[in-house]
């Protein structure tokens, strides 16, 4: 397959060039409630809902079967959504190529959700976890394809600030919503569950999904699905992406895997208030800083049409923020590191997917190559509890987690130097 960068592609054969910019005024809003929704379900189980069934299920051994279940279960969604991505990038039909896999992804997944707030075993909550993550990838795998099938390459950084913005947002309504419910758990799942499908409805029908002639798409088999599947990351700028977000987003989930257990057992936290009370004033207060960064940064990228600048600044920003609960393990400590480090984050989200889009390798296979930029996010969430994990048990607790994250954080930002095919 013949090398075609970004930049060239979009001039000529993009979908959403063609589409008026005032058209965005619809479809972004929805794009924004339809990513919030999503994180809103990863947040609220992930940060939540899991970490007290496991807990309750085998309170002394809960650092390592909370890293078992979550990392391992990613493995189901890494495998399955590029596939899912591959076929939407190839599904015919009045309704086009992604609205049918955001809301058969969406209701799928509540199988799994359900099932979920009944198990009472270890192994139980692994396989209708994983069964979820497999539901949900094909949703993201399609939702994410949405921005460069239908967003011109100059309005890619409020897309991209768009999306940046549903992370914080999903995971605040996540957390709120998670906490609140706690005590009961298969209404907590239930609600995330019925959250996404709601979203996924809202979309689908008010936003037009481009229908797909038969002469835009090829059938896929199986031989070349596989030999091209990882064939975007032979490209240069496109690779040293995947890397770069890789390397933060592990920095990330080393911590936020955690979070619910920094809160029990490592913040001195003021008298009277829960870790699960804790999460739901730090969530909002976090997404505040990331929305406002987002904003920001994705505004002033366009403006300057520049994005590798901040996405470096971002990353050390975030790398930063990781030394403060070294210094202050309080509850001062925490708000502050919820601060800064949702400023980094926010500025890194809102341009980090414009910054991809414009070094995507082929313009035909945006829901695939996108789905396997996504495996950027979602490898790392398969190895950092494992990673994190051993950290704590085995190497200097919970401050060990901090100090592997600020690295991880620097590490993605001179992973950014070497892209040649973006500013």
């Amino acid at each position: 397959m013949a090398e075609v960068t970004r930049a060239t592609a979009v001039s000529t054969t993009e979908p959403g060039r063609s589409r008026p910019a005032e058209r965005l005024g619809r479809l972004l809003p929805l794009l924004l409630l339809g990513n919030v929704g999503m994180f809103a379900l990863y947040a609220g189980v992930s940060g939540v809902l899991l970490p007290l069934q496991v807990a309750a299920i085998d309170p002394a051994n809960k650092v390592a079967n909370l890293g078992l279940v979550t990392g391992v279960s990613v493995l189901a969604a890494v495998i399955f959504t590029p596939l899912a991505g591959s076929f939407s990038d190839r599904t015919r039909g009045r309704f086009g190529r992604r609205a049918p896999w955001i809301l058969g992804g969406a209701l799928a997944s509540l199988v799994g959700m359900v099932i979920l707030g009944s198990v009472r075993t270890i192994a139980l909550l692994f396989v209708f976890w994983a069964l979820t993550q497999i539901t949900m990838g094909a949703y993201q795998a399609s939702i994410t394809a949405v921005v460069p099938d239908r967003v011109p390459a100059t309005r890619r950084g409020i897309a991209s600030a768009v999306i940046g913005m549903s992370i914080p947002l999903g995971n605040a309504v996540g957390a709120i919503l998670a906490a609140a419910l706690a005590a009961t758990l298969l209404t907590g799942y239930l609600t995330l569950s019925l959250l996404v499908i709601a979203v996924a409805i809202l979309f689908t029908t008010l936003t037009k999904d481009r229908p797909v002639a038969a002469a835009e798409t090829t059938r896929i088999r199986t031989g070349e699905w596989l030999r091209t599947l990882l064939s975007s990351l032979a490209h240069r700028d496109f690779r040293w992406v995947f890397i770069g977000r890789a390397l933060l987003i592990l920095g990330y989930f080393l911590v936020a895997t955690y979070n619910l257990y920094l809160l029990q057992d490592y913040y001195r936290l003021p008298a009277g208030l829960s870790a699960t009370a804790a999460i739901a004033i730090l969530s909002p207060i976090g997404a505040v800083a990331t929305v406002v960064a987002t904003v920001v940064g994705g505004a002033l990228s366009d403006r300057f049409g520049r994005r590798k600048p901040f996405v470096f600044g971002a990353s050390c920003l975030a790398g930063v923020a990781c030394v403060i609960p070294l210094i202050s393990p309080t509850w001062t400590g925490v708000l502050a590191f919820s601060i800064v480090s949702g400023l980094g984050l926010g500025c890194y989200l809102s341009v980090d997917t414009a910054l991809a889009t414009l070094v995507l390798p082929s313009d035909r296979d945006n829901g695939r190559d996108l789905s396997i930029l996504n495996m950027s996010m979602a490898v790392p969430q398969i190895v950092a509890p494992l990673i994190a994990s051993a950290l704590v048990l085995h190497v200097g607790g919970y401050p060990a987690v901090f100090v592997g994250s600020g690295v991880l954080a620097v590490l993605g930002a001179l992973a950014v130097i070497p892209i040649r095919g973006a500013k």
